[in-house]
């Protein structure tokens, strides 16, 4: 396949790559965008608005006095609570959006999830206003069916994705993350200023309930039962999986091959240390920004969505250039992974230790932006690697190691919460130094744990083993009736 930008491909259709819209497979990589671009953008939004919820407000009394009040009067501590709280229904269902997605389809599982967490983020105010239990509940019952979105996406890929294709199509979806969290973070202090703290859960939760819409209408299980595909695509895409029309998979994952896998413990290493030093950024960058750096609510956001706005970019860079690298032979996909993966967690340790040792507005702000934008080739290792190991088990493998990544979410919160009580520069540096470690002890076991290469436990390879015995057979019976005939003749 002809790589270079663009190329036309060899799949039957007379455009170049650009031209998304003529090809099925990248009209489901841009449903898949947008997709993520909701994922993200009912996150992230609270962790601007609880800036608007918990600040000190100027009031004018009635008698000509003036006062300050909050709409809640929320500690640091119990914040991070409040935040926190989506990852604890989150962690619940990785795994298991891994399993139903094989059964089920990964498009049914993963539109059901990010449109449910949109009718929630639309009740989010209500829950608010009524106690801090009930908001709690909600934002719990939002990462349950949030949870499943990765792993089935995963599951989408397995049936859509040429492997030649395979980075770049799931980076492009992935940078849906990174479009979301640059829109949400200042539109939401934008909103908060202008309509109060309630219009930006209405506003992102109406954008989420459009998109599910659309993504049930137009995007399908797989080439086979999509009626907009041309035969051209459908037949390039089944002969680059090693599929036939009508195929049914059965799918049945090996668990001992898996859960005794170096290779699948190396890249859950790696995708929780990616997700502590994102998530701590992702949850506390506005309220760092507010207390350290002394920004007012309206900047925090705008400020908070330049390094997701830098990783977006960049995802598109790395994911073109990882394939670019294996398609014409620089690289093997496992050098690919241990070079990208580990070169962005080296470099994401370095920038945040330097960020929290200067601590100055500027250049602080300059290293997180780096640190978070290398964090794009770090997606072009273990966020496809599951694609790699086994990709009939892929869905499965990234509930496993998403499971895992959603502890930070969880944790991270929290720590930081208690650790930044006093809101003093020297406790933000903590929560940095934290960050960096833990970059740094994923980078050393990615690099020494990864590989790219299809697993021997794999379903694949037991097929290719099967595969091969059967064709074994007819020549180790003719080889057997020729030594019968010498036999005989003699």
């Amino acid at each position: 396949m002809d790589s270079k930008p663009g190329s036309k491909v060899s799949d039957g259709i007379d455009a170049p790559l650009w031209m998304f819209w003529k090809r099925r497979r990248y009209i489901v990589v841009f449903m898949a965008f947008l997709g993520f671009f909701n994922v993200y953008s009912l996150r992230v939004n609270l962790s601007v608005a609880i800036v608007a919820m918990t600040e000190n407000r100027t009031v004018h009394y009635d008698n000509g006095t003036v006062g300050y009040e909050q709409y809640f009067d929320w500690s640091s501590s119990l914040q991070g609570y409040v935040l926190s709280s989506f990852f604890y229904g989150y962690i619940l269902t990785p795994f298991l959006g891994g399993f139903i997605s094989n059964r089920f389809g990964g498009n049914y599982v993963f539109g059901v999830g990010i449109g449910t967490t949109a009718v929630l983020t639309l009740l989010t105010p209500l829950a608010a206003k009524a106690g801090v239990a009930v908001l709690l509940t909600i934002r719990i019952v939002e990462g349950i069916f949030e949870g499943v979105t990765f792993p089935c996406i995963h599951a989408v890929w397995s049936r859509w994705a040429p492997p030649g294709e395979r980075t770049r199509m799931a980076s492009i979806a992935f940078a849906g993350n990174y479009a979301g969290t640059v829109v949400a973070m200042p539109l939401s202090g934008i909103l908060a200023n202008a309509w109060g703290w309630e219009s930006v859960f209405y506003v992102f939760g109406v954008i989420g309930c459009v998109w599910f819409m659309a993504w049930m209408f137009f995007v399908k299980t797989s080439p086979e039962v999509d009626k907009w595909i041309s035969r051209d695509e459908k037949e390039f895409i089944l002969a680059a999986l090693g599929r036939t029309e009508g195929e049914q998979q059965q799918v049945r994952h090996p668990w001992k091959g898996i859960l005794t896998s170096v290779a699948v413990w190396a890249l859950v290493v790696s995708h929780f240390s990616e997700n502590w030093g994102f998530y701590t950024l992702l949850t506390q960058l506005p309220t760092f920004l507010k207390d350290a750096m002394h920004f007012e609510l309206e900047k925090t956001g705008f400020v908070s969505a330049v390094p997701y706005l830098v990783m977006g970019i960049l995802l598109f860079v790395s994911g073109y250039l990882a394939d670019w690298c294996q398609l014409k032979g620089y690289l093997t996909t496992t050098q690919v992974r241990r070079y990208f993966n580990c070169g962005a967690f080296l470099a994401q340790t370095v920038f945040m230790i330097v960020g929290a040792f200067i601590l100055e507005p500027g250049p602080t702000i300059t290293c997180i932006t780096i640190a978070v934008g290398l964090g794009a080739f770090a997606w072009s290792g273990f966020a496809v690697n599951h694609l790699d190991l086994s990709p009939k088990s892929a869905g499965v493998l990234m509930g496993i190691s998403n499971t895992f990544a959603t502890i930070p979410g969880i944790v991270s919160p929290i720590i930081t919460g208690y650790i930044t009580s006093n809101k003093s520069g020297d406790e933000w540096k903590t929560v940095f130094y934290i960050a960096a470690g833990i970059y740094l002890v994923g980078c050393v076991v990615y690099w020494f744990g990864v590989s790219g290469e299809l697993q021997p436990w794999s379903i694949e390879a037991q097929e290719q083993r099967e595969q091969e015995k059967q064709q074994t057979k007819p020549i180790e019976s003719l080889a057997y009736s020729n030594k019968v005939s010498v036999e005989d003749e003699i």
